[in-house]
């Protein structure tokens, strides 16, 4: 039987609609079972608060759990591997970090392209660092510090994550832009680093501050400064590492990503449900209380501003001539 020409254009346009309209009506349901959002490293650290924050925000908006699994190892590439190889569904996403885009200079044997096999989803907030000492130390600000670090070189110890971590690249930058030298202590991740900084087994590191604003309020710590162009909001009174060191800075970012080729529709829901979060006045203060700046965008703008970053840290590596463990 032939049909008609309009008729037949019709069932066609309609049949090419169907997986349209199934994959919105999937989107609008999604999620309908539990989701992981993998952190690259163990708990305690400003990875695992954010992480915890976000999947709490969502479990309430979405109505099913968002629960974090901590798989360290590797300077976080383990957990990105892992996220990288799971289904493109939803239900595996990935806290996204600055040292993801280090490890893509850092690392020339990785079995990923961070780029490539990640999905970028969702911002979640920019951190300065603070750069923090034990309160034993004999330094009150950053030019004492660089004095006694000058003239004691090799003296001090600088923890920090791991290598190639955002405290890790900041230590770096630091030294190559004051000329002092201090020796890199890695750990797996940042609490036991705070563990031993503030037991003065090492004596300074650059912190994010979500993981250790507390011990500076406490006294338990003593910032010096913070790494961002202007003053933490959380922190008014410490000054920048550039008011003393023109032209530093360094901060990290903190964001969600999942495997390629997830449904355009799931990024974009996550998206809208994450900036709603960003925006909600007790999240928002929540964020801010622990030195985060919340930062919405869309997708493309995340997109494009870890290609932007790959650049700027890629740079900094081969200039340092930095290389993993």
């Amino acid at each position: 039987m032939k049909l008609p020409r309009r008729h037949f254009l019709h069932l066609a346009a309609g049949a090419t609609a169907l997986p349209v309209v199934s994959r919105f009506a999937w989107a609008q349901t999604y999620p309908t079972q539990p989701v992981r959002i993998i952190v690259g490293f163990g708990p305690g650290g400003a990875p695992d608060i954010l992480a915890r924050l976000i999947g709490q925000w969502l479990s309430e908006r979405l109505g099913q759990p968002f629960v974090v699994e901590n798989r360290p190892g590797g300077g976080g590439n383990v957990g990105t591997e892992l996220v990288v190889r799971a289904p493109a569904d939803g239900y595996t996403l990935l806290l996204v970090n600055l040292t993801n885009i280090v490890n893509a200079t850092l690392y020339d044997n990785l079995n990923f392209n961070f780029i490539r096999d990640i999905t970028s989803v969702a911002s979640i907030s920019r951190e300065p660092l603070g750069m923090e000492v034990n309160p034993s130390f004999p330094a009150n600000t950053v030019p004492e510090f660089i004095a006694y670090a000058k003239a004691n070189p090799g003296k001090i110890n600088m923890a920090s994550p791991g290598i190639g971590t955002t405290p890790h690249m900041a230590g770096e930058l630091f030294m190559f832009m004051t000329g002092v030298k201090m020796v890199h202590v890695p750990y797996r991740s940042s609490a036991p680093a705070l563990t031993d900084l503030l037991g003065g087994q090492v004596q300074m590191m650059f912190s994010p501050l979500p993981s250790s604003i507390e011990y500076v309020r406490a006294g338990k710590l003593r910032a010096l400064a913070v790494t961002t162009a202007t003053r933490s909001a959380a922190l008014p009174d410490i000054p920048t590492v550039g008011d003393f060191v023109p032209g530093y800075e360094a901060a990290t970012f903190f964001g969600i990503g999942a495997p390629k080729n997830t449904p355009a529709e799931i990024v974009e829901r996550l998206n809208k449900e994450i900036n709603a979060g960003l925006t909600d006045p007790n999240l928002k203060a929540r964020l801010t209380d622990l030195g985060s700046v919340p930062t919405p965008v869309t997708p493309a703008e995340l997109g494009k501003f870890i290609a932007e970053e790959t650049e700027k840290w890629g740079k900094v590596i081969r200039a340092a001539n930095i290389k993993p463990e």
